[in-house]
């Protein structure tokens, strides 16, 4: 059985042997992924990497559809051999790492305990910026431990989930968070179980985009989010732009509604060890070695750049005076949601 990871990077060399060597131990087998205007070497690693065997990658130079960047990488997965004929297929970014409960942790053992499953809902933890201002070159899941309530009620961005699911032909195409382009004669068949291992409802097979707030939805599995990083790197971020909303320059609301520091969950550290001897491997390329400590010296000398620039020296300074966020009681969350439903009944 494989297991395919789609992924699009835009200068992000400095974090991508991390990830390839997580989802590694994590039990996936293979990797595509798109590169885009890259001014750090991520498109040669990527190269490198491919021509070592590890990956395959895609330059995505455009034209991008009306969807950006992401959606135009997908929409061209989704007519690659590759992709065709992977068994279990599952976008992801690359501050995103799936993080399994169950059994060893590993793909097979999430299979094991939901073995009707034909989609499973990967729910996002939010791990907020821990208080960590310069970036350094350590692996992300080890730097940031502090995380979001596993039970959330606002907002309703934290609750997003991305889709492993079987490429069994009832969906012709993958999605940035589910995937897309559904077959009428076989959806009937689909079987969506949550991260926690609850059987979903049917509008999930088609609509949903996030699970239900007030409860755990990380029973079985989760998907560590790490959005933020250091604030150094969140600046980079913010010069990088964002592969779906490549139009949206982020800021401090991006930043408030993600930056939860509330409680520690260093469940992820059981693939550390595994996840080392994979990073090793990668590393003893020498190629691969020299590529990485040139992008760790590019993100210092770009920071230094931007920070001459009054645009991102403002931005940084707002998140030196931006507390950790507070998680929305209950009840003030419910005030929120009820004239959200109002908003959308009345668009109807």
């Amino acid at each position: 059985m494989t297991h395919l990871a789609l992924l699009t990077v835009r200068n992000e060399a400095a974090f991508l042997l991390e990830w390839l060597a997580h989802h590694r131990a994590v039990g996936f087998d293979d990797f595509l992924v798109f590169s885009n205007d890259c001014d750090d070497g991520t498109d040669t690693m990527l190269d490198r990497l491919a021509a070592l065997g590890r990956l395959t990658h895609v330059r995505n130079e455009g034209p991008y559809d009306n969807g950006g960047i992401q959606f135009t990488a997908l929409r061209a997965a989704a007519k690659m051999e590759q992709v065709k004929t992977a068994d279990w297929i599952l976008p992801l970014d690359i501050d995103e790492f799936v993080n399994i409960h169950t059994g060893d942790g590993t793909l097979a053992a999430l299979h094991a305990a939901l073995p009707e499953a034909t989609a499973i809902t990967l729910t996002w933890r939010l791990f907020g910026n821990n208080g960590q201002v310069r970036y350094l070159d350590q692996p992300v899941t080890d730097m940031f431990p502090k995380a979001a309530p596993e039970i959330l009620y606002w907002p309703w961005r934290a609750s997003m989930f991305k889709t492993l699911y079987a490429n069994d032909g009832t969906y012709r195409k993958p999605g940035v968070h589910r995937p897309r382009d559904v077959d009428d004669r076989k959806i009937a068949q689909a079987r969506w179980f949550d991260g926690h291992g609850r059987l979903l409802p049917d509008l999930f097979k088609t609509r949903r985009l996030f699970s239900n707030f007030g409860q755990s939805n990380y029973g079985l599995a989760q998907l560590n989010h790490y959005p933020l990083g250091s604030m150094e790197s969140y600046v980079l971020k913010a010069d990088r732009g964002r592969a779906v909303h490549a139009d949206d320059m982020l800021d401090i609301d991006y930043w408030v509604e993600r930056n939860f520091s509330v409680e520690e969950d260093r469940s992820i550290g059981r693939y550390t060890e595994q996840r080392d001897v994979y990073l090793t491997e990668l590393k003893s390329d020498a190629i691969v070695a020299e590529l990485h400590e040139s992008a760790v010296a590019w993100r210092k000398s770009r920071f230094d750049e931007l920070m001459q620039q009054e645009p991102f020296r403002a931005l940084f300074g707002r998140l030196l005076m931006t507390p950790p966020s507070r998680p929305v009681p209950q009840k003030a969350a419910q005030f929120m949601v009820r004239y959200a439903n109002l908003a959308r009944r009345s668009a109807q």
